[in-house]
C-alpha cells in the first residue's frame, strides 16, 4: 500500500534483457528498477540503456504492486529512501543499479550488479 508522505520503495529485480553482454550477469539479475511512493501514487522509474521510463500505474493506493511482480516472476525487495550523507560519489558508469542505488540514496560504491544489490539491499 502507498500512503501520503511515506518513503516506501519496491525494487523490481528481472533476468531479462535484449542485451547480449548482460547475458553474463546472474541470472534473474540482469536489470534492475524502482518504484517509488510519491502523494499516494506508485511511480515507476526504469532506467535503460537508451532512456528512462517514468510512468504512474493506474492502480490504487491499496493494490499489492509488490505482490503483482511477484506473480510476474520478478523478484521483489520492499525498502525505504533515505537521506545519505552529503558527500562526493566517485565517478561511475551510469547503470541501472547505480540509478536505483541514488534514488535511494546508497552510497555503496562497489554494489554495481543487480544481484549485488539484491543482497545489500536483502541485508539492510
Amino acid at each position: 500500500m502507498c500512503e501520503v508522505g511515506h518513503n516506501r520503495a519496491l525494487v523490481v529485480f528481472s533476468g531479462q534483457t535484449d542485451l547480449w553482454w548482460l547475458r553474463f550477469l546472474k541470472r534473474d539479475f540482469r536489470h534492475c528498477f524502482v518504484v517509488i511512493c510519491s502523494q499516494d501514487r506508485w511511480v515507476v522509474i526504469d532506467p535503460m540503456l537508451h532512456f528512462w521510463e517514468v510512468s504512474i500505474p493506474d492502480v490504487s493506493a491499496e493494490f499489492d504492486l509488490a505482490g503483482w511482480f511477484t506473480g510476474q516472476g520478478l523478484k521483489v525487495v520492499e525498502t525505504e529512501i533515505i537521506s545519505p550523507v552529503r558527500r562526493c560519489y566517485p565517478p561511475i558508469f551510469l547503470s541501472c543499479v547505480e540509478v536505483v542505488k541514488r534514488i535511494l540514496g546508497v552510497h555503496r560504491p562497489f554494489v554495481i550488479t543487480p544481484a549485488q544489490l539484491y543482497r545489500y539491499l536483502q541485508k539492510n
